[in-house]
């Protein structure tokens, strides 16, 4: 009986040890009770840094809340700029990106991203009284205008798909310098998500405005989601059964209202698999 106990308790730690070495990193990590490291640009009201570094917007309090509710509060936020969220993934520099990232087509061949958080629109920033006429892509092409917007945007992909010269797009490295461009007149209009749009008119006031973004096409509009590393499998089903009972709940919704988001950016039921297919 000695023996055959000690066959079972070997046989058991055996499975454990094979069931530890399948674990993903990430779950391994957390478990370890290491801290999970979210990156992040300063993307207002999406996600930024706060005075002592904390992630702020509603991007960041969406995603700390689910990883709250799995049991992690050990956080480590990894603030860079937007071109370098994706490559700071797959380099390790940090686990997961929060950032307030959409979900395209081409990011979906890079990282995995969880079930949507939100579904979102664009718009443009234009001078007062917007004295070309800016709506769409198709008048920034038709008038012959220049349109400025942060390298590694979605608006990239847009005004080339509408036929915006690559000669007309230019790429900078922030929301502020996309501001300064259309004040500066180096650019007609800028582009970027809705949100950050009109924050940046409202830090201008009596010179820039905002567009609306009911006027651009119905595919210009993006859902988000939080992005993991391919190889992070288990922790990303985990974070996907979590999100999906705090999604819309009271508790999302007090954590996530002082940052603008509100019911009417809800995802419904539209799933990852699919955007990646149709954005």
């Amino acid at each position: 009986m000695k023996n055959l106990f000690a066959a079972i308790a070997a046989t058991a730690a055996l499975f454990a040890g094979v069931s530890q070495a399948c674990s993903d990193e990430l779950t391994d990590r957390a478990a370890a009770g290491k801290p999970i490291r979210v990156g992040f640009a300063h993307e207002i009201p999406w996600a930024y840094p706060g005075d002592k570094n904390e992630p702020l917007g509603f991007a960041n309090a969406l995603a700390l809340g689910v990883l709250k509710s799995m049991g992690y509060t050990n956080i480590e936020p990894v603030v860079t700029d937007w071109g370098g969220l994706i490559p700071g993934l797959q380099a390790g520099r940090f686990d997961i990106i929060t950032g307030g990232m959409y979900i395209t087509g081409n990011r979906c061949k890079n990282v995995s991203f969880a079930e949507p958080m939100g579904k979102f629109g664009d718009s443009f920033i234009i001078k007062k009284g917007n004295p070309k006429g800016i709506q769409t892509y198709q008048d920034i092409k038709q008038k012959d205008a220049a349109m400025v917007t942060v390298s590694g945007f979605v608006n990239v992909d847009a005004a080339q798909k509408e036929g915006v010269p690559d000669s007309k797009i230019m790429q900078v490295p922030s929301l502020t310098e996309v501001l300064a461009a259309v004040k500066a007149g180096r650019a007609d209009a800028g582009a970027g998500n809705d949100f950050a749009m009109k924050d940046l008119a409202a830090s201008a006031p009596g010179e820039i405005e905002v567009t609306n973004s009911a006027a651009l096409p119905a595919w210009t509009f993006n859902w988000v989601a939080i992005a993991f590393k391919k190889e992070d499998k288990d922790f990303l089903k985990a974070y996907n059964e979590a999100q999906a009972k705090y999604l819309g709940s009271p508790e999302m919704f007090e954590a996530v209202g002082k940052f603008q988001y509100t019911k009417a950016q809800l995802p419904g039921d539209v799933k990852t698999e699919w955007v990646c297919a149709n954005r």
